[in-house]
């Protein structure tokens, strides 16, 4: 049921192809949300510049970087687990420096060099330009920190590396940073104020993923839907653009749109949206192409409109429910994911009860579900008592994942019977004889190999399924092949 709960931050090492002319080795291990993963990439590349070659073997690595998350208290506590082995790495080999980036590094600050005495440098998630100078501070033997925010840094002039990927998929970012000010999330403190990238540097680095043979692009932000660009600048400032500024602006139905139309031989995904911000545009956009895939990842957090408004939510659980019916009329193929926190501050019974009502009216796909944690920082921590009782947490938990497995083995059912195009992306877990690749749903699906290859669109007839995966047999190539 992988996709049903994400209880355990996952860590990936990664690794890019080798410069023969860099002589010292990275080790960056990634941690968290796809933002993470795909800054990593940019970290990468910049230190590629700087004559570092990745590799996958910890003890041989001249430098060490943790790419964190501070979304949840066990993540950090994960990191910090992982801290303790770089340490004792270190005591072997003394040369090695190790740093700390993203979320993390921008929360805790000083306080890594202060506590994690094996913490050499400590980088914010708008500060990796500024790696270079940072290496050399610290091999001068200096503490080093940036973990300052910035109001424009989106790396729109890096062109990623792609780390430890299959070669078919790719996430390219479009925004950084986000305005909403949830109150449970530390993201506006973590990676600051949202700004949008120019529309051309995304549309020039998806044409450079098609070149090198790429099949399918995620366009990643914290809130996609609130992408705007009219020229540079922090959306709250649109208001303030010149008006052949905001007769030229670009919004994210636009820029789907765009991406869309330049490669239509390329799938594209996107995540995560707002709810409060999706438009029909959006919808629209998506039923025009059929190379946007039919699936939207839509975070509810509460289906209670009393605890959404304590979250800051700027939707209500009727607005909700509204778009979900403009999603089933305009798409009706499209899956459909959530976020829901439970045991949020002041939760009652009756909120959790209009949580599982509100699944039972969606019926998931899948969908990530946690308990409330405090983070420090957050609104909520500063205003409102965590007083719902754990036991009671992990048992409304228990019931929203169980009331979850039955949707997403409903869904899965709905698949029997029909054929499906389906990106052939690695091979099965189970089994070396099958390949496994997702639908335009993004459901996973596994056949026998036969003849074809990673990187093949192909047509999938499913004959059988778990709540999770398909399970059928490969008819044909795709005519997007």
């Amino acid at each position: 049921m992988e996709k049903i709960i994400d209880e355990k931050i996952q860590g990936q090492t990664l690794e890019l192809e080798t410069k023969k002319e860099n002589t010292r080795k990275l080790f960056i291990e990634s941690y968290g949300c796809a933002m993470n993963f795909s800054d990593s990439e940019i970290v990468a590349s910049i230190l590629a510049n700087e004559g570092f070659n990745t590799t996958q073997n910890l003890e041989d690595a001249d430098l060490v970087l943790v790419n964190t998350c501070s979304i949840r208290d066990k993540a950090e506590q994960t990191i910090r687990k992982r801290l303790q082995k770089y340490n004792a790495v270190k005591k072997i080999n003394p040369k090695m420096k190790v740093g700390v980036l993203g979320c993390m590094a921008e929360r805790l600050k000083e306080k890594f060099l202060e506590e994690e005495r094996i913490v050499d440098l400590v980088v914010g998630p708008d500060a990796y330009k500024d790696l270079p100078n940072l290496i050399k501070e610290v091999e001068d033997g200096r503490d080093a920190v940036n973990v300052i925010l910035s109001i424009d840094e989106t790396y729109g002039d890096i062109s990623p590396v792609r780390l430890g990927g299959n070669g078919v998929t790719a996430f390219v970012s479009i925004t950084r940073g986000c305005d909403n000010m949830c109150t449970f999330c530390v993201v506006p403190f973590t990676r600051g104020r949202e700004r949008s990238r120019d529309p051309q540097s995304i549309l020039k680095e998806v044409n450079d993923l098609a070149e090198k043979g790429y099949k399918e692009i995620t366009l990643l932000g914290q809130n996609v839907d609130s992408y705007l660009w009219f020229g540079g600048g922090l959306k709250r400032s649109f208001k303030k653009a010149s008006d052949i500024q905001k007769a030229t602006a670009m919004d994210f139905a636009q820029l789907l749109d765009l991406v869309a139309a330049e490669q239509p031989k390329m799938r594209f995904r996107f995540s995560t949206s707002n709810p409060q911000d999706m438009s029909l545009d959006v919808l629209h956009t998506m039923a025009k192409y059929q190379n946007i895939c039919d699936y939207i990842h839509l975070p509810v957090q509460s289906g209670s409109t009393r605890i959404l408004k304590e979250m800051n939510r700027q939707h209500t659980r009727e607005e909700y429910m509204e778009l979900i019916d403009s999603v089933r009329e305009i798409l009706p193929d499209c899956s459909i994911s959530q976020d829901i926190i439970t045991g949020f501050p002041t939760e009652t019974e009756e909120d959790h009860q209009d949580t599982l009502s509100l699944m039972e009216y969606v019926k998931y796909d899948y969908g990530y579900m946690f308990a409330y944690s405090e983070r420090p920082g957050t609104l909520a921590e500063k205003k409102l008592e965590d007083d719902i009782p754990e036991e009671v947490k992990k048992r409304r938990l228990a019931e929203i994942v169980a009331l979850q497995r039955e949707h997403c083995a409903i869904r899965t059912e709905e698949f029997l019977g029909k054929t499906f195009e389906v990106l052939i992306e690695k091979e099965s877990k189970k089994s070396n004889q099958h390949w496994a690749g997702r639908t335009s749903q993004n459901t996973m699906a596994v056949f026998p190999k036969e003849n074809y290859k990673v990187g093949d669109f192909v047509m999938v007839k499913i004959d059988d399924c778990t709540s999770a995966t398909l399970i059928g047999e490969c008819v044909g190539y795709s005519k997007n092949n």
